[in-house]
């Protein structure tokens, strides 16, 4: 079965010198050939027999068959299959466009079917196909045909190196039963398993494929990856004793999408930031963010503003920007998560792959690792002046500095308030370094940390906790006779101010205001009202004190602790770091309140005065605004504004947006649907990126075909090549079938739409006309109830 010295058109594909004209497909099985992956005996049928048929070259068919009599078994059964020069690229896939046959035995029909997959490439379906990819008509469409024995397979499916949808690290395979034909053109529903870091983060519950064939995809997708230095999608079949691979291509539409997360934000940043906040604030953590990776990197083209986004008014923190970070430094993108403490169940040991760049900046890590493990000696050096600096300016504003003196004084306060940012960022980051360490000890010793108390004999949290103050005014408060007690509880603190014969409890609560005044829902920015602003909420808080539970007899303490050899030094070591850090991130939590608060006081001082200035309605409007534009204004850049309806505009889309219900991720750039509430949320398998949300049409076969409508989204049970034109109309894509490669999936891809599959029942329980919004990046479904 070798290759013929005279062959002009069929090649087998172990000749080590195969030719250009044999298109992506057989190219790449070539490669998988050649370094000792088990691939079926294949022969491919050069394009240049392609070109010669066109121009009507009756010859070449004669040849071609005296070629293949000489290379083929007629006993053998062989698939016949497209490698077109245009398939399989990063920008095009050509799915489903191409005949396939199997179970083709003979010279004769063999022929046929090589013929059969030419007519296909001049088809009215490829044509359109090609008018729509390539209106220019750039593309010169070239066909070579591979004609590979025939593997009778137990289970085919497809492995990616990486998660094509998420970027993710992590092995993505999909199965079924017999041939893979099922994946792309019948509408089935394949197996999922996700192995991340060696670990099984999902997997079906009643496997088809056993563990071990499991493993087996996963190390040759790794090798693969690894060998060609790029990220891969594989197809493979198994006939019950050996894995075989029978395409190997390029992850198409990869790109590593930025990921938003307000895990952490959620620390720094939390509930819904008006303009005037975003714009002051975010900043600040964000420059901070930059001053952190420039210790570990070196200087570096990181735009401070790409840190963080606001998605309907709320912060997240871009990790694509963190990830790629990470991964130059040979971490996996997800590096930032974990340290959080952030990993998918079942996942194994990330690995790290220490490059060129990672060695020679060995000296830098060095440096900075000694500096945040002798960090704290800092933090206790610079708090004293913060503070001093923070209190340096009264809480309000004296009502004699213009727009001019107040913006100056705010000018003060950005540079404090940033180094204050950056000692509080760090100082969270090594709080749960230091508690994931200390976890990990406990767990060693069979303890669960949720038992254990941290702070036992930590009297010094106290002066940063304000519910042992309030338990204290209560305590007093509960001292006084009815008749006090129930004029505050009705007046309020105006009638609190005014009573005589509570000095004690007064000046109490009094000093209360001066040390947890500048407290407030959302202590990470200055957009909510501070206690000091809503005295009558914390006379509520002291007349309603309730004591805190008794700590439960099942807590674990230190001193119980079995503390032996070099695991208990270490466990030590880490509870104190701990502890210590625990005091740390409250006082500088605090203190960066404070900073904020400040900046509240003297914007809203601002807004007083645009007020007289008839620019605005109320003081607190100017949280509408934008810094720069309040800024331009004070400098005579802006004239002429109509602030007012400017805030008041954005004040009701912020409205709008208030009882968003928003993920802890966002994948992608794509501003999310706003979801205020819905009455069922269906899940399956993301397919293609993005979001919609648009009116669900159930199409079951071609007599639905009709009642598509621009923008609805396409609900079927699965798809082929004949319901394509449906694609050009729909907005997002759900199916009840498929997997990745499934012909909805691809075609999603292509066109750029929203894509869930494997969706169980959609076209039952989805309605035609119900709003829906689809989730192509986590799977989501989600049915609005309005």
């Amino acid at each position: 079965m070798s290759r013929k010295a005279n062959n002009r058109y069929v090649f087998s594909l172990y000749n080590k010198r195969i030719l250009e004209s044999v298109g992506n497909k057989a190219y790449q099985l070539q490669y998988l050939t050649a370094n000792g992956f088990r691939v079926p005996r294949t022969y491919v049928c050069t394009w240049e027999a392609y070109l010669s048929y066109l121009k009507q070259d009756k010859e070449v068919l004669e040849i071609i068959e005296a070629e293949l009599e000489s290379l083929l078994d007629s006993k053998t059964a062989y698939a016949v299959r497209s490698s077109a020069n245009v398939e399989d690229s990063l920008d095009y896939s050509f799915a489903g466009q191409f005949d396939t046959y199997l179970n083709v035995s003979g010279p004769k029909q063999v022929l046929k079917a090589i013929r059969a997959v030419w007519e296909s490439a001049q088809s009215d379906t490829t044509r359109a196909y090609l008018r729509k990819i390539d209106p220019d008509k750039s593309i010169q469409l070239m066909m070579a045909v591979i004609i590979q024995e025939m593997i009778e397979p137990v289970l085919s499916g497809v492995a990616f190196s990486k998660n094509p949808i998420t970027a993710f690290d992590e092995i993505v395979l999909e199965s079924v039963k017999g041939s893979g034909t099922k994946l792309v053109q019948e509408g089935y529903t394949p197996q999922r398993w996700v192995n991340k870091w060696g670990g099984w983060v999902e997997q079906p519950e009643a496997p088809e494929m056993g563990i071990d064939l499991a493993r087996e995809i996963v190390d040759q997708t790794k090798r693969l990856s690894r060998m060609l230095s790029r990220d891969l999608d594989l197809e493979w079949i198994y006939d019950g004793q050996d894995l075989y691979w029978v395409q190997l291509r390029d992850i198409t539409t990869l790109g590593a999408p930025n990921i938003y997360s307000n895990k952490i934000a959620r620390e720094t940043t939390p509930g819904l930031v008006q303009p005037l906040v975003w714009s002051v604030t975010v900043p600040i953590p964000s420059r901070a963010w930059v001053d952190i990776i420039t210790e570990v990197i070196g200087k570096n083209e990181i735009d401070p503003n790409s840190l963080m986004r606001a998605f309907h008014y709320r912060a997240y923190h871009n990790m694509g920007i963190f990830g790629r970070v990470f991964e130059g430094l040979g971490l996996p993108r997800e590096s930032l998560e974990m340290i959080m403490g952030i990993v998918p169940p079942g996942a194994g040991k990330a690995p790290i792959k220490p490059s060129l760049k990672t060695v020679m900046l060995t000296p830098r890590f060095v440096r900075f690792f000694w500096d945040k493990w002798t960090f704290a000696k800092k933090l206790e050096e610079n708090y004293p002046r913060l503070f001093r600096e923070a209190h340096r300016h009264p809480v309000d504003p004296v009502p004699e500095l213009d727009e001019r003196d107040l913006l100056a004084v705010i000018d003060e306060i950005i540079p404090l308030c940033e180094e204050a940012s950056y000692y509080t960022i760090v100082t969270i980051l090594l709080m749960q370094i230091y508690n994931g360490l200390f976890k990990a000890r406990l767990r060693s010793l069979g303890v669960d940390f949720q038992r254990f108390d941290l702070t036992e004999g930590m009297p010094e949290l106290s002066q940063y906790d304000p519910n042992v103050s309030i338990g204290m005014l209560n305590r007093k408060f509960e001292q006084l006779d009815e008749a006090e007690k129930k004029r505050i509880i009705t007046g309020g603190y105006d009638a609190f101010q005014h009573m005589e014969g509570i000095d004690d409890l007064q000046k109490d609560v009094a000093d209360f205001f001066e040390k947890f005044g500048h407290l407030s829902d959302s202590t990470g920015h200055f957009g909510a009202n501070p206690w000091r602003e809503t005295p009558d909420l914390i006379i509520e808080l002291i007349t309603n004190y309730q004591a805190p539970k008794e700590i439960p007899t099942d807590t674990v303490r230190f001193g119980e602790l079995p503390l032996k050899g070099l695991n208990g030094r270490a466990i030590k070591l880490f509870y104190h770091r701990a502890r210590q850090f625990r005091f740390l991130r409250e006082r500088y939590s605090s203190l960066f309140s404070y900073y904020l608060m400040l900046f509240r006081a003297y914007y809203l001082s601002i807004g007083e005065k645009l007020v007289k200035h008839q620019l605005l309605h109320s003081n607190e409007d100017i949280l509408f605004l934008y810094d720069e534009e309040v800024r331009d204004f004070i400098q005579g850049k802006r004239t002429g504004e109509d602030f007012a309806n400017l805030a008041s505009q954005r004040k009701d889309d912020l409205f709008r947006c208030k009882d968003a219900i928003m993920p802890d991720v966002i994948f992608g750039d794509d501003l999310p649907p706003i979801i205020t509430s819905f009455s069922e949320k269906l899940s399956g398998t993301p397919t293609s990126r993005g979001y919609y949300t648009g009116p669900a049409k159930v199409i079951l076969g071609v007599g639905d075909f009709g009642k598509l409508e621009t923008g609805d989204v396409l609900v079927i049970p699965y798809s082929d090549v004949s319901w394509t034109p449906l694609f050009t109309k729909a907005g997002a894509v759900v199916a009840e079938s498929g997997g990745i490669l499934s012909h909805s999936s691809i075609i999603a891809r292509e066109y750029g739409l929203p894509a869930v599959v494997s969706v169980a029942g959609a076209t039952q329980q989805l309605q035609d006309g119900k709003f829906i919004t689809v989730d192509g990046y986590q799977g989501g479904v989600t049915i609005h109830s309005e």
